[in-house]
């Protein structure tokens, strides 16, 4: 089941802040980044039916549904304008739409390790699915610790004018890679602790990671041997 969080802006909030933040600005480009950023919406809702009838038939067609949850998330304009800035790029419309992709993702939260190439593989073999961009930080962690993959993915959205291929990220992590994510998200970038304090507690969280990865990798393995007795 996809969960719609409370945070996604309609056009009139996104206007409203991106004037505070702007100020005086070319509002032809503004309305160019409006309409753009609409359409990346309406690219999240594409994959959001898309991933709600693959965790329907994974429900009901097998058993075991590698899928426990689901997000759906617009990036903020405060947000998009600090990626910009720190990928080095003033505002505008083509800077966003060619550098960043990440305004409409969803995130998706399995069982199990392996259930996330599971879900990738069913998605990405959509005849009507791109895949623009993989990072596997599972394989390939960062330096943090962090662990999830991440898909750069685009769909058609139908626009009056015709199809338009539309990016979206969609983000797929266990259930212990979230929670993990998301204490480490919440010390660095939610609170406002003393640094030592952070630079402790991220060392800690750096070792619960790898700890936390074998676990999972350990349940997994009992997880496969009990499927081996269901089949």
């Amino acid at each position: 089941m996809i969960l719609q969080r409370n945070n996604v802006p309609n056009i009139n909030q996104i206007s409203d802040e991106m004037s505070r933040i702007l100020g005086d600005y070319d509002t032809t480009d503004l309305r160019r980044f409006f309409v753009y950023y609409q359409q990346c919406q309406a690219g999240a809702k594409e994959f959001g039916a898309k991933l709600e009838n693959l965790d329907s038939e994974f429900e009901i067609l097998t058993n075991h549904n590698p899928i426990h949850h689901m997000e759906t998330r617009m990036k903020a304009p405060q947000s998009l304008m600090r990626k910009l800035r720190k990928k080095g790029y003033d505002f505008s419309f083509d800077a966003i739409k060619n550098n960043i992709f990440d305004i409409a993702g969803i995130r998706v939260i399995t069982n199990y390790i392996e259930d996330i190439n599971t879900v990738e593989e069913a998605l990405t073999k959509q005849t009507d699915v791109t895949l623009l961009k993989r990072k596997d930080y599972i394989s390939h962690p960062k330096p943090s610790g962090y662990r999830s993959l991440h898909l750069v993915v685009s769909v058609p959205v139908f626009r009056r004018s015709g199809p338009v291929s539309t990016p979206v990220e969609i983000q797929l992590r266990t259930v212990g890679m979230d929670m993990w994510a998301s204490l480490e998200h919440k010390l660095r970038y939610k609170t406002n602790v003393d640094q030592q304090k952070v630079e402790k507690y991220g060392d800690q969280l750096k070792g619960y990671s790898a700890e936390l990865n074998q676990i999972e990798t350990n349940m997994q393995a009992i997880f496969n041997d009990l499927q081996k007795d269901q089949s």
